[in-house]
């Protein structure tokens, strides 16, 4: 009996790779090990890149925030310590979005902190 490799998987999972694999350079392209390899190596980027963007916005926040109240007289510490001691549940995405957008209402929350 002859031996059965199932060769529509095969070729599919090599298709697979190689259309996700379109656009790199050479034979990262075109040819299946190579561009295996390039693959799982971007994919890892793409994982680690995720955890990164996060870490990286939070920074941006933190900085916001603590440009517009440094302006109000206070570190970003202190308002933050303020703000939970006061049980003002804001995140530090709106707080920034305050801060850069409406001014003015972030200057409210400022004063009815301190």
């Amino acid at each position: 009996m002859p031996r059965s490799v199932n060769a529509v998987a095969s070729r599919a999972r090599r298709k697979r790779v190689l259309k996700a694999a379109k656009g790199y350079f050479g034979k990262r392209k075109n040819v299946y090990t190579v561009a295996k390899n390039v693959m799982e190596k971007g994919l890892t980027y793409s994982y680690v890149g995720r955890k990164n963007k996060k870490r990286e916005y939070r920074a941006l926040w933190i900085a916001r925030i603590n440009a517009a109240v440094r302006e109000q007289g206070m570190t970003y510490s202190e308002f933050i310590n303020k703000l939970a001691t006061k049980k003002i549940d804001l995140n530090r995405k709106v707080l920034a979005d305050l801060a850069m957008n409406e001014p003015e209402t972030f200057k409210k929350l400022v004063e009815s902190v301190k």
